[in-house]
Parts: structure tokens; C-alpha cells; sequence
């Protein structure tokens, strides 16, 4: 909103004055863009709720100085598609930051890109944990969850639980070879092992059967599942439908309140699981929840709340540089974003390392039985909760040139 000021003048002074047309200045725009899966596989783990939240953050937040306009784009999980919409966005249209990302191919072609541009990412549904690694960035920001921390907290519990032996389901790109090599750690930490694993191509893959039968072949009691979106309903549905989660415990290394939604409670109970936001996690996170609500089609999983939380601090440390300054230099709002504290409805207070990772708590939720849930999206109870502290890499094991030993 522009505010218009009269500076009120004596009646004589006002009469000497010549008469001026007054003119608002133009304010500055700052320009976002969500770049996601918005019709494929991960649509519903990112997507338009993703949009959404990103767009709530905006009506939020007080801009004082400038306007800012949210733009977005399908990346359709390709690399080459999300560089070119990014190319487009930085040189031709303004766009000053981007968000979102989905597959962690895309984030890590792009992550180069930012940097060349000097302009700022933030992947909030993309999992490989190279991006605060070998891969991190200064133009670069880590949302939400990685790899690592899921492996950490769904994998290691599921050996403990007595889930010793192991067989992967790996899609093939960044995603599923980082969140295997992740896991297989957490698993031989523990004293489990590998017995084995399928690599498929993705998006192209619809049918697991075959893959499910070299998983039960392989006598392992956990069926290692490194997918997400429609490809992880997909197999735990075949997995159900050709017997072999009698024989096998599906573990989702990377889950959402949106799958266990689209599988029903019937096929997910008992699943474990983690996320780094659930609407009923306290009174903040619901309270957030009734704004979105009406907003949406399906209720934000971790993934579309950091679309939010993201979205909501960058535009605090834009305020706190000034509009101009900020669109200049993505590295400097980077920085900024840094030595700020987060702190928002989804995941309360935070803060971004130096590698780029945003820490927060984790939380180990176990899906509820019909008999146990109230209504359709009371999906979970929690079983253990990670300190923010913890749940994450060390930085000194992480391989970012930016972390100073």
C-alpha cells in the first residue's frame, strides 16, 4: 500500500508556492519465483501448496518499502528445463531469488547457476545433503530436511527396532543415490547390513513389480524405500498388492503427511516416518495451519511450510539490507539470512550454519491406525524428537570449502 504524505503550509506561504502536480514515486519490486514439480511426481509434496505457502508468507509479511510479486514455473523435474526458466527469470524478468526446486538434480545444476548470477536459492524440497556439502554455495540456503537427517532418524531407528537387513529401491538421480549412501551409513553404524538394491530410471518408471521380486528374493527384512512423491504410493501399493510387505517392512527414507493421506491410514499404519513439520506438532503450527487451510487443497507437508518459513525470513533480511541493495547481491543477502536468527509458526526458532543448512528439530512420527486418527489428516503420533543441534551433518564432515576449520 502507498502511503501519501501533505506537508500542510501557512495560507500565505501555500499562496506564494506555484501550483505542482504531485507524483508518487514508484516502489520497488521484489521478485520471487517458486520453481517446482507442478504437474509430475512430486506435485503434491511441493507443487501448488507450495505456492501457496510462499504466497501466505508474502501476505504476511509487513514489505514497508517495496512491493514483491511471486512468480512460478513447472521444472518438470528436469535439469536442463529448471536452468533455462532460471535464466530467463534472472536476466529477463528480475526475479532476485528461487525456491522450491524439487529433484536434487535440478537444485544442483542450478545451485552454479545462482552463483554465477549472484542471486539467491533455497532448496525446501530437494533432499541431497551435497548441498551443504561438496556442492554447497554462498548464494545457496538449505530448507527443510536433507538426506542425512532422514537416513539418521528413520534409518538407524529401524535397525534398533530389530530391522537388520536391508534391500533399496533407488530412483536414479541425486535424490536416491544420496539418500541410499546416506541410510547405508546409519544402517552399518548400527550393525545392520545391505543385502542389495534396484536402481530405476526416473520419471519413466510406473511398474516396481519386477523389483519388488528381486527384493523378496533377497531374504532382507526391510524394503529400503529411497523415493518419494508418487513413485513411493506406487511401491508400497504394489509392494501390498504382491505380498510383499508381509515379508518385508517398508521404511520410507523420505515421507510426507500428504502420501500417508493418499495411501489411506489402512495401507500406512504403522509407518514410520520423518518430517521436520506437522500441523499438530503445538499451537503454532496449528495456528498456521487454520490461515493456509482455506488456501489449499491438501494440508502443507515440511516441504510446502519451508516454502513459508523460507520465503518469510529472506524477505526479513531483504527489509533489514533495503529493497535495492538486496536485489544486487544475492551473496550479501545470504549472509545476511545467516547472522539472523529464524523464527516462524512451522518451525519455531532456528538457525541457518555456516554451510548454508537451516537447523531445526526433527521428529520421528509413527502413522496412526484408523481406530486411533480423529479425522483425515490426523495422521501421526510422535515417537522421538531430534535436537536441532543433531538431527543435521556435523559441518566439519560435510566437505563445504566455505566452513572454516
Amino acid at each position: 500500500m502507498t502511503i501519501s504524505r501533505r506537508l500542510l503550509l501557512g495560507s500565505a506561504a501555500a499562496a506564494a508556492l506555484p501550483l505542482r502536480r504531485s507524483r508518487a514515486q514508484p516502489r520497488p519490486v521484489l521478485k520471487i519465483g517458486v520453481l517446482s514439480d507442478m504437474s509430475g511426481p512430486y506435485r503434491d509434496i511441493a507443487g501448488p501448496v507450495g505456492l501457496a505457502c510462499a504466497r501466505q508468507a508474502v501476505q504476511e509479511f509487513n514489505a514497508g518499502a517495496f512491493d514483491v510479486e511471486v512468480l512460478s514455473a513447472d521444472n518438470q523435474n528436469k535439469p536442463d528445463v529448471a536452468v533455462t526458466i532460471a535464466k530467463q527469470w534472472f536476466d529477463e524478468d528480475g526475479v532476485t531469488m528461487i525456491l522450491d526446486i524439487t529433484a536434487s538434480s535440478c537444485a544442483l545444476a542450478l545451485a552454479s547457476v545462482c552463483r554465477e548470477k549472484n542471486t539467491v536459492m533455497i532448496p525446501t524440497s530437494s533432499s541431497t545433503s551435497d548441498l551443504t556439502g561438496k556442492a554447497c554455495s554462498p548464494n545457496t540456503i538449505h530448507w527443510v530436511f536433507d538426506t542425512y537427517m532422514d537416513a539418521k532418524s528413520t534409518g538407524g531407528a529401524m535397525v534398533k527396532a530389530g530391522g537388520e537387513s536391508w534391500y533399496f529401491i533407488t530412483p536414479n538421480y541425486a535424490f536416491g543415490y544420496s539418500s541410499q549412501r546416506d541410510t547405508t551409513h546409519f544402517i552399518e553404524q548400527a550393525g545392520g547390513k545391505v543385502l542389495g538394491s534396484s536402481v530405476y530410471p526416473f520419471p519413466e518408471t510406473s511398474d516396481f513389480s519386477s523389483l519388488l521380486v528381486q527384493a523378496q528374493a533377497s531374504g532382507a527384512k526391510v524394503l529400503g524405500l529411497c523415493n518419494a512423491g508418487t513413485d513411493l504410493i506406487s511401491v508400497i501399493k504394489q509392494a501390498r498388492e504382491f505380498g510383499v510387505s508381509k515379508t518385508m517392512k517398508p521404511a520410507a527414507i523420505t515421507a510426507y503427511s500428504c502420501d500417508v493421506h493418499s495411501l489411506g491410514l489402512e495401507a500406512a499404519q504403522g509407518l514410520r516416518l520423518t518430517e521436520t513439520y506437522y500441523w499438530d506438532l503445538n499451537d503454532r503450527t496449528r495456528a498456521f495451519q487454520k490461515r493456509i487451510q482455506p488456501k489449499v487443497s491438501l494440508w502443507p507437508a515440511s516441504t510446502q511450510a519451508g516454502d513459508y518459513s523460507a520465503t518469510l525470513h529472506y524477505l526479513k533480511a531483504v527489509a533489514a539490507m533495503g529493497g535495492p541493495a538486496a536485489a544486487k547481491d544475492g551473496r550479501a543477502v545470504v549472509a545476511r539470512m545467516k547472522a539472523m536468527p529464524t523464527d516462524d509458526d512451522c518451525f519455531g526458532v532456528g538457525r541457518i550454519r555456516e554451510d548454508g543448512r537451516k537447523i531445526h528439530p526433527s521428529y520421528l512420527f509413527e502413522v496412526k491406525t484408523p481406530a486411533e486418527s480423529k479425522h483425515e489428516w490426523d495422521q501421526y503420533k510422535l515417537i522421538a524428537t531430534t535436537p536441532a543441534e543433531e538431527a543435521f551433518r556435523p559441518m566439519n564432515e560435510g566437505g563445504c570449502p566455505l566452513v572454516k576449520t
